[in-house]
């Protein structure tokens, strides 16, 4: 996927302007992305604020930790049983 050239905390204010009153088209001009994008930025963080998008991301970061922690416990415990079937 490609990476954003915008960090969320810019997404974040450039929405912010958004709301503020300053005309959708103005605002595309002036950061350089298209009407479309600022409506899919709108869609994804209306409402959100940075400490919330930080938090979300080390939510995310600790939920994959987790999954490959139970992954690995899973295939340990698979590896036992299966050894504990082939000596009875």
């Amino acid at each position: 996927m490609k990476k954003s050239r915008f960090t969320e905390s810019q997404i974040v204010a450039v929405l912010k302007e958004g709301e503020a009153g300053i005309p959708v088209a103005e605002l595309c001009r002036k950061h350089s992305i298209s009407n479309a994008t600022y409506y899919q930025w709108k869609s994804k963080y209306s409402g959100v604020q940075v400490s919330e998008l930080q938090r979300l991301r080390e939510l995310e970061a600790e939920n994959a930790k987790l999954k490959r922690m139970y992954a690995d416990l899973a295939l340990e415990n698979s590896a036992i049983k299966d050894v504990l079937n082939r000596k009875s």
